[in-house]
């Protein structure tokens, strides 16, 4: 399996938002926009409808850990209220055009998530892109503008600050610089 990075550059975010949307829909750059935006797991995400947003604040229990979680989106206001207009309270918010086996609505799978996020980070020029790696967008430019790992390390239930710092890829980027700085001084 290979691992996933943040989305560092907020050029390439908006790389990414404009991607989705010409290869994509209102649907996938909704999908990226609130997983940059709220840090939850693609697997909380999908499972989201209207009536979980419409307040501009998610409250759910993670699948993962089965921890409550509220996460305000008031930011993100705009965004939702444009997405959300002609969808009712029931409707799942990244719908599949899928059915189940009962006829009814189902959100796309976590595959096509993954899919439709690695297709357009391609088409920029990014790799090691997946669904993961909106959570991990948004840890990373979360650090980068408080400084606050104990927060981030709450918010995203790791057990260490060196394990939330390793995983949006702060440690990564300290070793290159560190190396960078220290190489170029050795032999120059």
């Amino acid at each position: 399996m290979n691992s996933v990075e943040p989305i560092r550059d907020v050029r390439k975010i908006q790389e990414m938002k404009e991607a989705l949307a010409y290869y994509g829909s209102e649907r996938d750059v909704f999908l990226f926009n609130l997983g940059i935006n709220c840090g939850l797991r693609v697997s909380d995400l999908l499972g989201l409808k209207k009536k979980d947003i419409r307040d501009y604040t998610i409250k759910l229990r993670e699948q993962k850990t089965r921890k409550q979680k509220q996460i305000p989106l008031y930011h993100l206001k705009e965004d939702i209220d444009r997405y959300i207009q002609f969808l009712e309270d029931e409707d799942y918010l990244f719908k599949s055009n899928k059915l189940d086996s009962d006829g009814n609505d189902k959100p796309i799978s976590r595959v096509q998530a993954y899919r439709i996020l690695n297709h357009s980070a391609k088409s920029i020029g990014l790799s090691e892109v997946g669904t993961h790696s909106m959570r991990k967008t948004f840890g990373y430019h979360y650090y980068k503008k408080t400084k606050d790992v104990a927060l981030l390390m709450d918010l995203f239930n790791h057990s260490s600050q060196s394990v939330t710092l390793r995983y949006i890829g702060i440690n990564q980027d300290v070793i290159n610089e560190s190396i960078s700085n220290v190489m170029m001084n050795m032999f120059n």
